[in-house]
């Protein structure tokens, strides 16, 4: 199975509020290049199909971690299925479409100059990252206020945010925090400087 069916049954089986039929439409579209795109221009998955293998990696992460007895049992931490494919799956729609082929030249193990193909960024709608995705998802889907502080603020203290609201959010909705450790888990143990 292709990450990209992969991720079509896990959309399909969890994601059914109003709206997620057009979501996923539009994904599939040619106006989107979600099933091709890299994660990051060179950090984390950055290769051709690196965003739809990210976005299933934090669907696993954070399915595993919010399974753990531990957030169940003592943190009281569940959430419909629907909500943690929702979050994970979609955290990252604000990478659409701002990822363009590109080179850059770095000398080999002999001192010799070769060309490297890369990504490069560039944001045609600078809406922000997490706030991006909140706004692509609910211009076809509503999402209840956890999933979208969730979705907004999944980047943690690694993000350019004032440290308070970070805290705050984390406290008030932990699905947040929960998100974030996930996307934190996915790229920093299972994706970084993965290339294919």
């Amino acid at each position: 199975m292709t990450s990209k069916e992969k991720f079509i049954e896990i959309y399909k089986k969890y994601i059914t509020r109003d709206g997620a039929d057009k979501l996923l439409e539009y994904l599939l579209s040619t106006s989107s290049d979600f099933f091709t795109a890299p994660a990051s221009a060179r950090f984390h998955s950055s290769y051709e199909g690196g965003l739809v293998d990210h976005s299933i990696n934090v669907f696993e992460c954070l399915s595993s971690y919010l399974e753990s007895p531990r957030m169940q049992d003592i943190f009281g931490l569940e959430y419909s299925k629907e909500s943690i494919a929702i979050v994970s799956l979609l955290h990252d729609l604000c990478k659409i479409n701002v990822y363009k082929k590109g080179f850059r030249n770095v000398k080999d193990e002999r001192g010799t100059w070769q060309r490297v193909d890369t990504f490069e960024y560039d944001d045609r709608m600078p809406y922000g990252h997490g706030e991006k995705s909140v706004y692509i998802i609910s211009g076809y889907m509503k999402l209840t206020r956890e999933e979208a502080f969730a979705i907004r603020y999944h980047m943690g203290y690694s993000s350019t945010e004032d440290p308070r609201n970070v805290s705050a959010a984390f406290e008030m909705y932990p699905l947040a925090f929960a998100l974030s450790t996930a996307d934190s888990e996915a790229t920093y143990f299972i994706e970084t400087n993965t290339t294919k």
